[in-house]
């Protein structure tokens, strides 16, 4: 059944808001929408002038899912679309049509959509509308079997360090699912850049302690390791969003940390604690403001190699 709501001035068609998209916790569509227009403030931030990739489900966790990428097609006239080179993964198309989310009345637009995950890359469409050179370095920590956020805060903590010795201010959130990811804002010329940089610092550190951290993606390589996923930062690639909704039975969210908590689990602190639902962010928002504040942050150039 459709509604008609008014988002922010809006006009927006809603439907099957008491469809329940978590089962497990009884998560609706309505608390869907009503958790993305509340983190809004916080949110749209880190989304400004970056393309969306949705994950969509539209049959909720249990059923199937699928990605988009190409969604400006079916968008109302007041979201803003852009058209972006399209990486050599999607079927030969040339350019994708892709959206960016820049009001409130956006994300319930896409929320009503079951876009339950928003994805972006680590560049913004610049004044001619094109990608411009990267301005955020991720490093995404993805722990193997028999590894788990403990062993992710280890490596967090090692990145940390060598990322301030190379004058870059880093800040930390969860993924949301098993692992962790790990930012800093930057200057390049180069596109490629970061992605040397992160390869570079991953083979180092897992040269150093090979038993714990890996570089490669091979799944023989990684039980009992956590892999330093530097790859993320090709231009082609999108990282989850902060703040955005993961699509896994609990409805967890990809939560941005302060590194007195990563401290906190290395030193013993249990690290089911890193693990945040819709509610419990809106309050830490609530408390402590954005913690993943990189646009307040140094955007320090960063280092050859």
């Amino acid at each position: 059944m459709k509604q008609r709501v008014r988002v922010e001035g809006r006009q927006l068609s809603v439907s099957n808001l008491e469809k329940v998209l978590f089962p497990e916790v009884s998560f609706t569509k309505a608390a869907v929408i009503d958790y993305y227009v509340r983190i809004a403030p916080v949110l749209l931030p880190h989304l400004s002038g970056r393309p969306v990739t949705f994950t969509r489900w539209p049959d909720g966790v249990e059923g199937q899912a699928f990605y988009e990428k190409n969604s400006a097609r079916h968008a109302p006239d007041w979201v803003r679309k852009v058209t972006v080179p399209s990486p050599g993964s999607s079927r030969d198309r040339e350019v994708l049509e892709m959206v960016v989310l820049e009001t409130v009345a956006d994300l319930a637009w896409a929320a009503n959509l079951a876009a339950l995950e928003l994805h972006v890359p680590q560049w913004q469409v610049g004044s001619k509308l094109q990608p411009a050179l990267p301005d955020l370095l991720v490093l995404d920590l993805d722990p193997g079997p028999d590894a788990g956020i403990r062993e992710c805060c280890d490596v967090a903590e090692r990145l940390r360090a060598r990322l301030v010795d190379d004058g870059l201010d880093p800040v930390v959130k969860t993924s949301g699912s098993k692992g962790m990811q790990v930012y800093a804002p930057i200057r390049v010329t180069d596109r490629e850049h970061p992605s040397r940089y992160a390869k570079a610092l991953a083979q180092e550190l897992s040269a150093e302690t090979p038993d714990r951290v890996v570089w490669r993606m091979e799944k023989v390589l990684r039980p009992g390791k956590v892999l330093i996923d530097w790859s993320q930062n090709n231009p082609a690639k999108t990282t989850v969003a902060p703040y955005s909704l993961r699509a896994r039975p609990d409805a967890p969210v990809s939560t941005p940390i302060g590194w007195d908590e990563v401290d906190a689990v290395r030193g013993g602190a249990d690290p089911g604690e890193l693990r945040f639902r819709t509610e419990e962010v809106l309050a830490r928002v609530e408390e402590y403001g954005d913690l993943f504040d990189v646009a307040d942050r140094t955007r320090a150039r960063l280092p050859s190699l």
